[in-house]
């Protein structure tokens, strides 16, 4: 089993959703021992979508530029780690009630058309099947769901629109009002994993 593992967290040591993806692969690896695992921090960035990428990836020129090769291998690079994956362990805090920057130019690095999805005329056919995904999810007062939470849906519809339909959302929300509460909880969605 290949495990992708990915954190978003800007808050280091003191990430709660850093502290369950790493609980989670613990879990993943430990019912597997032979299982690799890819980590990658997105807190130490990924270079966001411009025109010099958009002629490199969709315009898809034929001599790149240094600079273009390298936007071409960073996504290339990107999508492989997903590709190669048969779970992807992904880490997901809530910043102003939605997804990191970090994570949101991720998975535009790898939604490309034709790679990991494509259009058909029954409409887009995700072409990452067969995998696996873990969400920690973690929040301070936003409540994953509810209707301040524009970050769970968008990304589980992102990961399905890629043909990633098999999600788990391990959530610790509310951590401002309870913290132990919030990671009861989380603790009872982990619980489910090693089951």
């Amino acid at each position: 089993m290949n495990i992708l593992h990915l954190d978003s967290a800007i808050t280091g040591d003191a990430s709660v959703s850093r502290k369950l993806t790493a609980d989670i692969v613990a879990r993943l690896t430990a019912a597997q021992p032979d299982a690799q695992v890819t980590h990658r921090d997105l807190s130490d960035g990924v270079a966001v979508m411009d025109d010099a990428w958009f002629q490199a990836l969709r315009a898809g020129t034929d001599s790149p530029t240094p600079a273009q090769q390298a936007q071409i291998d960073l996504s290339n690079t990107l999508l492989a780690e997903v590709q190669d994956a048969d779970v992807l362990v992904i880490g997901l805090p809530i910043y102003n009630f939605t997804l990191p920057a970090q994570l949101k130019t991720w998975l535009d690095q790898i939604a490309r058309a034709g790679v990991s999805f494509r259009y058909t005329e029954a409409g887009p056919e995700g072409l990452l099947t067969g995998k696996r995904a873990y969400v920690a999810y973690a929040a301070a007062g936003t409540p994953m769901g509810s209707d301040l939470d524009h970050a769970s849906g968008y990304l589980r519809h992102m990961l399905g629109f890629l043909g990633i339909t098999d999600v788990t959302f391990v959530a610790a929300d509310g951590l401002a009002f309870d913290r132990d509460a919030a990671m009861a909880r989380a603790q009872q969605a982990l619980d489910k994993i090693a089951a």
